[in-house]
């Protein structure tokens, strides 16, 4: 029995080691990448500028997540006492809520300026490019502020009721913490499950409605694909397929992150399998996010080959709206 839980745990470590170190140095290339774009060339395009917040968020929760979860995993537990277990609680929601704020916002500000112009978006073509920046600082008030309620809330509630016996322990590895049931209810839902349900909502819809128009450009200049002999597919369906790749990996895996959060949540006293699978369900979407970008962003094989680069493409492809 050791030995087998010798090695569940060792290959627990190796999952979590693997997991965190490819996510790190993913979203760390990128945000270079980004960084020496803005270097280059003077200034981020929006869209860069959104990815760029997506890729800090990331790394908030690859470090505040993984990194613990990897140290548990190899032997080292309870290394926080309970002020530490709630500041690290709260750089991984301040982290994910910026992350799904993130992707929402790019559907919508890319479903914006692919819109045609004689639709109801189109006053906001022009308006929108500007509101970007305070739009990325919001999300980062909001979800500071927001986030920020509960472990105060919590330790209020802590002081008050630490005569009773009502609390729900909830055991990390490397941390745990005893927070009264009365803030585990409501004001979870309110505060966590009820925003993020909202933000994957909208961007579903507005991911949604950018494949429509795009499809919808598509079948109009069909005549013009027709007579392309390139091997190589039009760039309106390229532009469908990363919209739908980044979309429903990332749907697909917060899916599942949140239903195992809300049973961590709900939950007295949750097994270690639920924490470790609820930890590693979460990383996924910041450890491959980098990667997806990577593929999908023009600047990247744009900057690595940019001779190739303007031998394949000497004019603008149509398609290059998502790249606005």
């Amino acid at each position: 029995c050791r030995n087998h839980l010798t090695s569940m745990g060792l290959a627990i470590a190796i999952i979590f080691s693997s997991q965190t170190i490819v996510g790190i140095l993913g979203n760390c290339s990128l945000l270079f990448h980004y960084l020496f774009l803005y270097h280059t060339e003077g200034r981020l395009r929006p869209t860069d500028l959104i990815l760029k917040q997506l890729i800090i968020a990331n790394s908030l929760s690859m470090l505040s997540k993984g990194v613990p979860h990897t140290l548990t995993a190899f032997g080292l537990e309870y290394f926080f006492h309970n002020l530490g277990c709630r500041l690290l609680l709260y750089v991984q929601r301040v982290g994910r809520g910026v992350s799904i704020s993130s992707i929402c916002l790019l559907s919508v500000f890319q479903t914006i300026m692919i819109s045609p112009m004689n639709s109801w978006w189109k006053d906001l073509k022009v308006k929108a490019p500007k509101y970007v920046g305070f739009s990325i600082t919001l999300c980062w008030i909001t979800h500071i502020m927001v986030n920020f309620i509960i472990p105060v809330y919590g330790l209020y509630v802590s002081e008050k009721h630490s005569s009773k016996n009502i609390t729900k322990k909830r055991d990390y590895g490397y941390c745990s913490t005893s927070d009264p049931e009365a803030i585990t209810g409501l004001l979870f839902v309110v505060l966590i499950i009820f925003p993020e349900v909202s933000l994957s909502g909208l961007m579903i819809w507005a991911s949604g409605s950018m494949v429509f128009i795009l499809n919808r450009h598509k079948q109009r200049i069909q005549h013009i694909h027709s007579t392309n002999v390139s091997p190589r597919s039009s760039a309106e369906s390229r532009a469908i397929q990363s919209t739908l790749v980044l979309v429903s990996t990332f749907v697909s895996f917060y899916f599942l992150s949140s239903i195992f959060h809300v049973g961590i949540a709900l939950i007295y006293n949750p097994t270690r399998w639920l924490v470790n699978t609820s930890a590693l369900t979460s990383m996924c979407f910041p450890t491959f996010s980098p990667f997806l970008i990577m593929t999908r962003d023009s600047t990247v094989p744009r900057l690595c080959f940019p001779r190739e680069r303007e031998r394949e493409n000497p004019k603008p492809e149509a398609g290059s709206a998502l790249s606005a």
